[in-house]
């Protein structure tokens, strides 16, 4: 049976041509460099807008991080309640320095406190998402390998994607050996776990589960109706604001939006909020 009929269907499309013009206006007015990539998940709409751009990843680059941390669990070589040491200390990729992480450039401080003590493998996956925590994030890439991610983010086809490090490896900045990626790479691995597809279905409805419980929400889920479901993750360094969604709208859909060239963070919310909701009244 057809989704919509062809009247409603022509009247989508109109629709989300409007929407595209207010998004590029409000985009043009910003002055960012901006890459989009929506798609809804019936397949009925889809754009993308400099989406083949690379920006750096930021903390978007802990979502491929969770599914080879799935697919590993999958393959039987960990569990969730394994217990990881906590500690900080970890290699620069540059030249195999030791480098330690600065709390007080982590969006989550306790984990520090917790060195030498461990924590489980599922613990340390929630804060890597849903607080960002850099610590956590390092502790399970080190255990998953930088190489292992990249081959997983290959085999999805999502090779806008390029992970080549943990965090705040300050030799590898310097160099500008950065993890980076691109809207329609992000959103080619979000497009898996809404489809069941990343790992397993079982696999994508708990890496969904922890991906809603995203405690920064003023981005994509502010240009949302209150309440409405959002897994999602967000990435956020100087000048640099992304937002990776799932949005289960009653047409469900992907929506990443990473922007480039804002200063204020209030700023580049308001506008990533703005175009969600652009896209969001055009397609429900």
């Amino acid at each position: 049976m057809a989704l919509c009929s062809a009247l409603t269907c022509a009247a989508q499309t109109k629709s989300l041509d409007d929407a595209k013009k207010s998004v590029l206006s409000r985009i043009e007015k910003s002055g960012a460099d901006v890459g989009i990539a929506f798609r809804a998940l019936d397949g009925k709409d889809e754009w993308y807008s400099r989406a083949d751009e690379s920006f750096h990843a930021a903390s978007t680059m802990k979502v491929p991080v969770l599914i080879e941390l799935f697919h590993q669990i999958k393959d039987g070589k960990l569990k969730l309640s394994d217990p990881l040491v906590v500690r900080n200390e970890f290699h620069s990729i540059v030249d195999g320095s030791l480098f330690k992480l600065d709390a007080a450039d982590d969006s989550e401080a306790d984990l520090y406190k917790a060195e030498g003590q461990t924590r489980a493998v599922s613990q340390l996956a929630e804060l890597m998402i849903t607080v960002s925590s850099n610590l956590a994030t390092n502790l399970i890439i080190e255990k998953l390998g930088v190489e292992n991610i990249r081959t997983t983010v290959h085999s999805l086809g999502a090779d806008g994607m390029n992970v080549l490090r943990g965090v705040e490896d300050g030799k590898a900045f310097e160099k500008g050996m950065n993890n980076t990626t691109t809207a329609r790479g992000l959103a080619t691995l979000m497009t898996a776990i809404a489809d069941g597809k990343a790992v397993d279905p079982e696999s994508s409805q708990q890496m969904v589960a922890i991906l809603e419980r995203q405690k920064f929400n003023e981005a994509i889920p502010a240009g949302l109706p209150p309440g409405m479901r959002v897994a999602h993750k967000t990435g956020d360094i100087t000048k640099v604001h992304h937002d990776a969604a799932i949005v289960f709208a009653k047409r469900p859909f992907v929506l990443v939006i990473l922007v480039r060239g804002i200063a204020e963070d209030k700023e580049a919310y308001k506008l990533m909020a703005a175009i969600t909701s652009d896209l969001y009244n055009a397609t429900n």
